[in-house]
């Protein structure tokens, strides 16, 4: 998630790895904690691997050097790789994932969009369907109070995920209509311009 978190805040604008740090844990710390300690490793191998390369360095308010850092096209290129991937993994990992890459959304295609909405309702259904199948014990009132909080926030979760599910769906509906009006548009001008 990290790397993906990376890719994406770099693809906003060119960053330093403080800077980078700061960014990540305003917007990630919501969804996963955020290890400091991993983030220069992974902007090495990033840049090893050629997904971000230094746009300059510069001398530090403290002193030493620190280097800015931008995304290339084959970092472009990863990014969306891992934006429109369906990893198997825990319910958890796979929420804080999905916010992660919501966080993003900006930067696909309303199709891609909807693909990622559609999965993820999907998934959060599914997981309804098998908590209230497999019953919710009552062991005792706090035990129970758990319970109830975590499905009524399952259930919020996918009221939320419907609407922008919908959205989504208008924007490709009026995306597409747009098109084919202007194809109509364009054919009706070649007529009228033979006749």
């Amino acid at each position: 998630m990290l790397e993906l978190a990376t890719l994406g805040l770099l693809q906003r604008e060119p960053l330093h790895g403080y800077r980078l740090k700061q960014q990540l844990e305003l917007f990630m710390s919501g969804c996963i904690s955020v290890n400091y300690g991993a983030i220069y490793p992974l902007l090495k191998r990033l840049e090893e691997r050629g997904q971000i390369a230094t746009l300059v360095t510069e001398e530090g308010e403290a002193g030493p050097m620190r280097k800015i850092y931008c995304i290339t096209p084959e970092g472009r290129d990863r990014w969306h790789q891992k934006m429109l991937e369906h990893p198997h993994e825990s319910w958890v990992n796979s929420r804080s994932r999905f916010m992660i890459k919501f966080f993003f959304f900006s930067h696909l295609k309303p199709a891609e969009r909807a693909k990622l909405l559609e999965h993820r309702l999907s998934v959060s259904r599914l997981r309804l369907e098998s908590i209230e199948f497999d019953g919710i014990p009552r062991l005792d009132p706090y035990a129970s109070a758990a319970w109830d909080r975590c499905l009524d926030v399952l259930r919020s979760e996918i009221e939320w995920l419907s609407e922008e599910l919908a959205k989504e769906q208008q924007k490709l509906y009026e995306s597409q209509y747009g098109e084919e009006r202007q194809a109509i548009s364009l054919k009706n001008k070649k007529v009228k311009g033979n006749c």
